[in-house]
């Protein structure tokens, strides 16, 4: 399996962790704070569906030898500088590199409003995110 095969799984994997994500729109923080499985399947659907697109990310800058990237963050900043993804889109998205190190390593101060925000208002930022890619690996 060739790193554009492995990117077009992933854009398939992103999609399919927004599809869950989508049904818990709507939920307050406080729900998310009280109720242990609902929150556990947030958190995990959403860390998936970055670390996804961290590997989408990283697999290009290798397939297409563009610079190395210091972090995930800039492997995803990387991609607005090619035009894979409009960049003014890259700058904004490659804070879910930062979203993805509290849910993994900051567990216990997750920001739960920050997390009912990005559930409500930038769920759609995952699938512009896999439209771009996939529109540049036409």
């Amino acid at each position: 399996m060739d790193a554009i095969d492995k990117v077009n799984i992933r854009l398939k994997t992103i999609l399919k962790y927004v599809g869950f994500l989508e049904k818990y729109r709507g939920i307050t923080a406080e729900v998310l704070e009280q109720n242990y499985e609902k929150r556990g399947a947030v958190e995990r659907y959403f860390q998936l569906a970055i670390e996804a697109v961290i590997d989408i990310a990283n697999l290009l800058n290798s397939e297409y030898r563009f610079r190395p990237a210091k972090d995930a963050k800039e492997s995803i900043l990387i991609l607005g500088e090619k035009e894979v993804l409009p960049k003014e889109f890259a700058k904004e998205f490659s804070g879910v590199a930062g979203f993805r190190n509290i849910l993994v390593h900051d567990y216990l101060d997750i920001d739960y409003k920050k997390v009912v925000d990005d559930l409500n208002n930038h769920l759609g930022d995952f699938e512009k995110f896999a439209k771009a890619v996939a529109k540049y690996l036409q």
